[in-house]
């Protein structure tokens, strides 16, 4: 199968490129400005040529000149601009300056001119606070693109989470014409096919994969403590107080909630009317798919990260397992930095579908071409 040419934009520590290598991608270039997180991404990906730069001092044609790719050539430009001003977790900030990358993605398509693009964002970014933002973009990129987008959840894909997520296609308007014109029926639907369902066994069909599935052959460690060998990485879990541990024990005994716990164990902050982020101190289901991760993942204070099974907050690991990343992908930094790289990653899966969607109309592309 011929290996197309990526570029892959806010690339972070690779779970897009990552996905996208798994399809079949020749990744050329990622570009991020987080040094933690490039380090993560060098070491996996050491044939990639990296540019740690502020995305708006790069033009396309500096992306050209390092990625070797040539202008005009069948390849695609991938990107995932910094959503935290959009998301339901986050601030949902409108005035955020970081939501204004998302425009320097779109100018630079504009000045590439890639034959398909890919673009994952949260959910907020087209129904929420960042509708009149997505709706400009929008309007930016049909002008010269095809463009089929929709909220997307990973757990589809065979994620073991639940997570939304807002998925962008796009095939330059010549090239969807050529398509359209000869094979009609490929182009009717450019996204990817759902593998997984939720009720799949009775409807014998992959069923969403579980927390259970994916954490059971794990190696048992305690709160704050490690385990290392040749095969497993950054299985580390953060320490814990006793009156936490006490607090998780209870919790995990008493259906999963934080809710359950005696006035003696609850928070003096959680006591208050209306508080908010009811799931933190939460216990994963073992039978179900994880919640969101997010930059916090590692944390039983920043959502229902607890262990299914043992007295902790999932480990780095762990959560990388339910992002669904390989255990060869190593992470590097502090626990904290790790986190945050797990969470503001692209599930690989995901993008893997998505990835071999593209792959296949570039391919038909090319035969058009070739004939």
């Amino acid at each position: 199968m011929k290996k197309y040419n990526a570029i892959d934009l806010f690339c972070g520590a690779g779970g897009l490129s990552l996905g996208l290598k798994k399809a079949g991608f020749n990744i050329r270039l990622g570009l991020d400005i987080d040094t933690n997180a490039l380090i993560t991404y060098s070491n996996n990906f050491s044939k990639t040529v990296i540019i740690k730069e502020d995305i708006k001092d790069v033009s396309g044609y500096t992306l050209f000149k390092n990625s070797k790719i040539k202008k005009g050539s069948n390849f695609l430009l991938a990107g995932c601009p910094p959503c935290q001003g959009f998301s339901n977790i986050g601030k949902r900030d409108v005035t955020d300056l970081k939501n204004q990358l998302v425009f320097e993605y779109t100018r630079l398509i504009q000045e590439m001119k890639p034959t398909f693009i890919l673009m994952e964002n949260v959910p907020g970014m087209s129904k929420g606070v960042g509708k009149e933002i997505f709706k400009r973009v929008i309007k930016i990129l049909e002008k010269q693109y095809y463009l089929k987008y929709d909220t997307l959840n990973a757990a589809d894909y065979g994620v073991p989470q639940i997570r939304k997520r807002l998925v962008l296609h796009g095939i330059r308007n010549d090239v969807y014409v050529k398509l359209n014109k000869v094979y009609p029926k490929e182009i009717e639907n450019i996204f990817p096919i759902q593998t997984h369902y939720e009720n799949g066994i009775n409807n014998r069909k992959k069923n969403w994969v579980s927390v259970g599935e994916i954490l059971r052959n794990l190696p048992v460690i305690k709160a704050g403590e490690s385990y290392e060998d040749e095969k497993i990485h950054n299985h580390i879990a953060r320490k814990l107080s006793d009156t936490n541990l006490l607090r998780l024990d209870y919790i995990r005994k008493n259906g999963g909630s934080r809710k359950c716990l005696s006035e003696k164990l609850v928070l003096e902050c959680h006591k208050k009317a209306n508080t908010s982020y009811g799931d933190t101190y939460g216990i994963m289901s073992i039978n179900k798919p994880s919640p969101t991760l997010t930059s916090g993942c590692t944390a039983i204070t920043k959502g229902r990260f607890g262990h299914p099974i043992q007295n902790r907050g999932i480990s780095v690991r762990e959560a990388a397992r339910l992002q669904s990343f390989d255990d060869n992908f190593i992470f590097y930094g502090g626990l904290d930095s790790m986190s945050l790289q797990i969470g503001n990653a692209v599930p690989p899966k995901l993008a893997e579908a998505s990835g071999k969607k593209i792959i296949r109309l570039m391919d038909l592309y090319d035969k058009l071409n070739n004939e």
